[in-house]
């Protein structure tokens, strides 16, 4: 059987001249070593379904804080807004894995957060407001976890497993998406559809986290279901 071929959204850079994408290869690296073959996605909303039928998965990356007046409230003085081309783009990926449902997705603390938002969610746009000891969750530091329901992650961990995390904002409620994993301190740190074969948002980054069930397993997981997927008629909705 051939290797699945896996979509990872990119990030976009104007501060040095023209505008480039980037992205770490520490994405690439995880689904090259869990079995599949990257492809990176290029910011073009209008083949975002061309995208997502040739693709057998889909990988939502990190990045900067998403800018809120898309769903209806003012983006916080504090946050470090991404580049609005970028993110038209990644809703419009996430919409397209909507019209086809058997598609796995793996959306990574950014993505985590747009997955969300695309599925009715709120965030909490500054988390140190919240949390007393918000700056646990940045600079790439590891706590561990609690699962709040079966499913994905229900099964992936060893005992004592932490993860990686390095984010200053974070979902508050998550739309109709299904709560997977909380952190030590209740912050929201997994959702998935439950519909689904494989929808799954994280907060932490598990492309950094090295060979454990919570981070290279992940993509092992996300490798495995795309080579199960079929390409059926797109559907109205996720989980449908």
């Amino acid at each position: 059987m051939s290797s699945p071929t896996i979509g990872i959204a990119v990030e976009v850079d104007d501060q040095d001249g023209p505008r480039h994408y980037r992205l770490a290869t520490a994405y690439a690296e995880a689904v090259l070593n869990g079995g599949g073959v990257p492809m990176l996605l290029p910011h073009a909303p209008a083949l975002a379904d061309t995208y997502v039928q040739r693709c057998d998965a889909v990988v939502l990356t990190g990045g900067l804080d998403p800018r809120m007046e898309a769903f209806g409230t003012p983006t916080a003085a504090e946050a470090r807004p991404m580049d609005m081309q970028r993110q038209v783009f990644d809703l419009a990926l996430l919409n397209a894995c909507d019209r086809f449902p058997e598609t796995p997705v793996l959306a990574i603390c950014l993505g985590m957060q747009l997955l969300a938002l695309s599925r009715g969610g709120t965030l909490h746009q500054v988390l140190a407001q919240v949390h007393d000891d918000a700056e646990r969750h940045t600079g790439n530091r590891s706590h561990p976890l609690r699962f709040e329901a079966e499913g994905t992650l229900a099964t992936a961990s060893n005992p004592g497993e932490t993860v990686v995390s390095n984010h200053r904002q974070a979902v508050a409620t998550s739309g109709d998406l299904r709560v997977a994993a909380v952190s030590d301190d209740g912050v929201i740190e997994a959702v998935e559809d439950p519909k689904r074969r494989f929808c799954l948002g994280v907060q932490w980054h598990p492309e950094r986290g090295g060979d454990t069930p919570l981070s290279l397993g992940l993509f092992r997981r996300l490798v495995e279901a795309a080579r199960h997927r079929s390409h059926p008629a797109p559907s109205l909705r996720c989980g449908t």
